[in-house]
């Protein structure tokens, strides 16, 4: 059996024209859905103080208005595993600056994978054969950390190579305080 490939350039959805080679008048339009390569799922999250909204490029704005998120605490989002990522190479990244000290990690069943942070970027973690869900969690990790603002553009894709950022697919998923 032939493996074809095709990679877009964004999500969304299009049309791939499939024609024959030796009668170009045979040829087929087949709907196609292209779909990001960020596999995290995320939206709106508050908890311990922490504010997160999704901003209109599907990135996250963060806040914590005047008050100090405590040591070790934040949001998170827990979701579904992505069909055929488990057992494989994920690398986690993110862009941006929230002065604060925010700490990004991926969680399954209730254990760090890895993780991300200010000086500490494009981790690569693996997601243990049996688990059906994940959670991003974005705590404050610095002791000295004050209040928290910004944006980041997180990222989880496969492979052990970041790429630039790419909206992910869920931006509406309701988190809640860790």
């Amino acid at each position: 059996m032939t493996t074809i490939t095709i990679t877009g350039k964004k999500p969304g959805k299009t049309d791939v024209t499939i024609s024959s080679t030796v009668n170009p008048a045979v040829k087929t339009d087949v709907p196609v859905t292209v779909l990001s390569r960020n596999l995290l799922s995320y939206g709106p999250a508050e908890g311990n103080g922490l504010t997160v909204t999704v901003a209109q490029d599907g990135s996250l704005d963060f806040s914590s208005g005047t008050e100090s998120v405590p040591l070790h605490k934040g949001v998170r989002w827990e979701f579904d595993v992505p069909e055929g990522i488990v057992g494989v190479p994920l690398i986690i990244s993110y862009t941006g600056d929230v002065p604060g000290n925010l700490v990004i990690g991926i969680y399954a069943n209730a254990n760090s994978l890895g993780g991300v942070y200010q000086g500490k970027n494009n981790t690569v973690v693996t997601i243990p054969k049996g688990t059906t869900r994940v959670e991003l969690r974005i705590l404050r990790g610095g002791v000295t950390a004050g209040s928290v603002s910004g944006n980041l553009k997180i990222q989880l894709e496969l492979g052990n190579t970041a790429h630039e950022w790419m909206k992910p697919d869920v931006t509406s998923l309701e988190g809640g305080g860790l």
